[in-house]
């Protein structure tokens, strides 16, 4: 199969230069020693409402800013104190105690462990419903000791339950605002709808007064879309750019980005297409087989050249915390030849008992490299005898883009992603065996039966797996401290500025 060059590299070269000639940027210089400015990609509803918007990039970069959660990943993915300075796990691991830091809320109130717990209570019920199998299932309470510490009691040890409180759903969050690092601001109007970030530990004197924050300790936050971020960037007028995904992917070239200020994290996750929608053909476990084995997984590395990033049939893109190998397709290593005739059978089958198939409909972000895979998907689902449209809501899809990075290490996010809980069309007998490990009274038996529900998932091909996410960052030759990241968290305390 050959492609053709994509037209959207000809219209973002054009919306680039026309930007640029325009001049439409301002805000603050990210010259000298002043505040370092930063565009994640993304929408200015990201920061008003983030909790709406997760795993949205820009949601998630304001929550972990302004924020924390008792504990926080740094770029590397390890975990660090946040809102917790310190913690002990005992009772073989069902019960963990933390002891809070000093830490006010943005109107002077003393935050306390009581607070603290109620919203992470909220938080767990909350993210239960759409993960009801992952390390939050064996939390039973979550109690405040003292003033300062507070403990989670869990009914099993669960692993992964640190790697869970650091992720941006469990941010410490009231109505007003968080607890740092970091404290939104006024800001000149001239910044437009770009945030004002400073730090919320603040130097003092000799008398105990608040010393001015620095310029350069100060961050100026845009949400904005990935054209304007790239230019932006190109431009000076901001040091880094964060949450390139593959649907931005191709306006780097025509922009002309310069190939080492693009960084790819390292990242593990899901890239796939979900089944979502139902009826006869969806329902018909033959014509799901047949559409996940239609797809030409070899074209996507052409298409989006990334360094070190590779395609996948499987949910699960290792072993992790299973007992084996996760399960491989029962066609992986066919030729495209033989999956595309499989298909073609499996579709006049189709056709003989029920007529022509449905147009089936396709929910994609925007952006070059999200058109150029729906031409991929139309062209090879076509060659098996089904027709795609593209669709904007998600809520409309027969077919719904997935692209996250994982939460934590383990199979269960996998699974629980793509689950029945999140309407993917799903396995009732998968979901009964997960609901079976959750129960089981050792871990070596939990994961027994956690790789007995993932081989039932694979084979139920309710999610179309392509490879793993991409995550892309561009970071200017002056900023220090910047990490690719396992977990595409980049804190934005961890940066500064070099001098030289």
């Amino acid at each position: 199969m050959s492609l053709a060059p994509p037209r959207p590299f000809l219209a973002c070269l054009a919306l680039l230069g026309a930007l640029s000639l325009l001049g439409t940027l301002s805000g603050c210089s990210d010259e000298g020693s002043g505040p370092v400015a930063v565009s994640v990609i993304g929408t200015p509803a990201d920061f008003a409402t983030p909790l709406d918007y997760l795993p949205d990039p820009g949601s998630k970069l304001y929550l972990e800013a302004t924020a924390q959660g008792l504990v926080a990943f740094d770029a590397g993915g390890e975990i660090l104190p946040a809102l917790a300075q310190r913690w002990i796990v005992q009772d073989d691991g069902r019960s963990y105690i933390f002891r809070l830091r000093r830490a006010f809320w943005p109107d002077g109130a003393r935050v306390t462990a009581k607070d603290v717990g109620r919203i992470l209570m909220s938080r767990i019920d909350m993210l239960r419903r759409l993960d009801p199998y992952g390390p939050l299932d064996a939390v039973q309470d979550v109690v405040a000791m003292t003033g300062e510490v507070i403990e989670i009691r869990l009914a099993t040890p669960r692993p992964y339950l640190l790697q869970m409180l650091a992720q941006p759903q469990m941010a410490v969050l009231s109505r007003e605002g968080g607890t740092g690092p970091y404290r939104r601001v006024a800001l000149d109007k001239a910044l437009g709808k770009a945030l004002k970030l400073v730090p919320v530990e603040r130097a003092t004197n000799e008398s105990g007064d608040e010393l001015p924050v620095p310029a350069w300790q100060t961050r100026i936050l845009r949400a904005e879309r990935a054209a304007l971020a790239i230019v932006r960037f190109q431009q000076g007028e901001a040091a880094l750019v964060l949450g390139g995904r593959f649907a931005d992917l191709p306006l780097l070239v025509p922009a002309g980005v310069d190939r080492d200020d693009v960084r790819i994290d390292p990242v593990q996750g899901l890239l796939g297409l979900a089944v979502t929608g139902n009826g006869t053909l969806l329902d018909d476990d033959g014509v799901r087989r047949a559409i996940a084995m239609a797809i030409d997984r070899s074209q996507l590395p052409v298409m989006f050249p990334v360094g070190g990033w590779a395609t996948t049939e499987q949910i699960v893109p290792g072993q992790i915390d299973l007992p084996e190998p996760p399960a491989v397709p029962d066609w992986s290593g066919m030729a495209m030849a033989d999956r595309w005739a499989q298909g073609q059978a499996v579709m006049k089958r189709w056709r003989s008992e029920h007529g022509d198939p449905p147009t089936l409909r396709v929910a994609l972000p925007k952006g070059p490299g999200a058109t150029m895979l729906f031409g991929l998907v139309r062209h090879d689902l076509s060659m098996i005898g089904l027709t795609v449209e593209r669709v904007e809501m998600a809520a409309e899809a027969d077919l719904r883009l997935v692209d996250e990075v994982a939460a934590y290490d383990s199979v269960l996010w996998y699974l629980g992603r793509i689950g029945c809980a999140r309407k993917v069309h799903c396995s009732a007998q998968a979901e009964a065996t997960l609901q079976a490990a959750s129960m089981a009274g050792s871990l070596d038996e939990r994961m027994a039966r956690v790789a007995q529900a993932e081989a039932l998932m694979q084979a139920h091909n309710g999610y179309i797996a392509l490879g793993a996410p991409v995550r892309w960052s561009l970071v200017a030759r002056r900023l220090t401290g910047f990490t690719a990241s396992p977990r595409a968290r980049h804190p934005l305390n961890h940066l500064f500025r070099s001098t030289n």
